[in-house]
């Protein structure tokens, strides 16, 4: 006995018409009467009485009819059943980045994919403090940030540290300190082939966003400064990365400019005509924690904290802000 042919038993017994019931299956008739005459035969009895010019049930037919709609009813149950068990396990994150996370995120996704695979996520890019508020209120389920926050007032959020994320210097491929990359720094003789001393870059005008919109950057870039012996000399503004990346290839080398990018952005900017320095003064990087809401954990949280760890060795334990 099929499941179709017992709904094409119900559907004539409510029409007592073949072609109607064959409309309203979106069949043709000849497949009901079919569908049908298998049915009887299977069950060795007829079912409704052809004799007359209206179709009508014969008493097995009218007994058989109530354990037949039982029959479909308990198909449609266990559909609910598997449809909600399927939605409960589909999961979609909304996620708050910025730019720069580079081959961290990829590799947190990547890793995500592997653990959960039913889990999709939207990335949402949006500034440090709109993050926190659309965590705060519901409107994203959790978010990428660098650097140390402003928890005041937010005893409502948690962040977990994830990773450092280093910094690297940018300057103009034909400046001297990029064109001599293999050699030690003059400024510290010991440092490793390749890597740039803070102190070398006290004359060169560094251009760097306004604090207040990543004060974590800029805290951390002037405070080194300060660290090395020198108050960097302010280079003009621009409006974004790749604005600043273009005027630093057309300075003049002699002179030059300089910013700092994150080194796991640096891998993806396509700029022949800079060049990207690792620094040898300690402490050039910020840590990129995940901040989520301290109650009401969204589904799917453990997971992305799981592929996360995955991606690195990470920065440290939960802190609780």
């Amino acid at each position: 006995m099929e499941l179709r042919q017992v709904r094409y038993f119900v559907m004539v017994a409510q029409e007592l018409h073949f072609g109607r019931a064959a409309e309203k299956l979106h069949i043709v008739q000849s497949a009901v009467s079919q569908q049908i005459r298998r049915l009887e035969r299977e069950l060795g009895a007829e079912l409704f009485d052809r004799s007359a010019r209206q179709v009508r049930l014969t008493a097995v037919g009218e007994r058989f009819l109530p354990e037949a709609r039982a029959l479909l009813a308990a198909e449609q149950r266990a559909r609910a059943v598997v449809a909600e068990l399927t939605a409960g396990r589909s999961t979609t994150l909304r996620l708050g980045t910025s730019t720069g996370l580079g081959a961290h995120l990829d590799r947190a996704l990547e890793a995500l994919a592997g653990i959960a695979p039913e889990t999709r996520v939207e990335l949402v890019a949006a500034r440090a403090g709109e993050r926190l508020d659309l965590v705060a209120s519901g409107g994203l389920d959790a978010a990428f940030l660098r650097g140390e926050p402003d928890t005041r007032g937010r005893d409502d959020l948690r962040f977990v540290p994830l990773w450092q994320d280093p910094l690297v210097a940018v300057l103009p491929a034909r400046h001297p300190l990029a064109a001599r990359p293999d050699a030690p720094s003059d400024a510290r003789p010991d440092a490793p082939p390749g890597v740039l001393a803070l102190a070398e870059l006290a004359s060169v005008p560094l251009v760097l966003t306004a604090r207040r919109n990543n004060p974590s950057l800029v805290d951390l870039v002037v405070g080194a400064c300060h660290d090395a012996g020198f108050t960097p000399v302010p280079g003009p503004a621009y409006g974004s990365l790749e604005d600043t990346l273009t005027a630093i290839g057309a300075a003049d080398p002699s002179d030059g400019l300089w910013t700092v990018v994150y080194a796991s952005h640096a891998a993806r900017l396509s700029t022949p005509r800079v060049a990207f320095l690792p620094f040898g003064h300690p402490g050039m990087e910020l840590t990129t924690s995940l901040v989520v809401r301290r109650t009401d954990p969204p589904a799917g949280l453990d997971s992305l904290l799981r592929a996360c760890a995955a991606t690195d060795d990470g920065a440290g334990s939960d802190r609780d802000r």
